[in-house]
């Protein structure tokens, strides 16, 4: 899966933040959670789980906030600023492709 820019989602929602990408959940919440700590500069702010299959996940990363949820098979994944730079998004994208491409 290789994304370039006009394949990011400019889907607005009513909180004022951006889903940018959906990509798929090929892998349980543990190891999406594992991984996201991998990511260099990264600080988890929240984990919210069911424990069987629903996450919301919060983090910080380059003085933005990002949230993932799981839907329909795939993970969501959220930035608060909608103004928030593509180059970061991408940086975001290429680290959590590793896991789920």
């Amino acid at each position: 899966m290789r994304l370039m820019f006009s394949d990011l989602l400019e889907n607005k929602m009513n909180d004022g933040s951006r889903h940018f990408v959906d990509m798929p959940e090929v892998v349980f919440f543990d190891e999406f959670y594992d991984h996201t700590e991998e990511l260099n500069g990264v600080e988890i702010t929240e984990f919210i789980t069911d424990g069987v299959i629903g996450i919301w996940l919060d983090f910080e990363f380059r003085e933005h906030e990002f949230s993932v949820t799981n839907q329909f098979g795939d993970y969501w994944f959220f930035v608060r600023d909608p103004e928030c730079p593509e180059e970061i998004l991408f940086e975001i994208i290429e680290h959590f492709r590793q896991l789920l491409d």
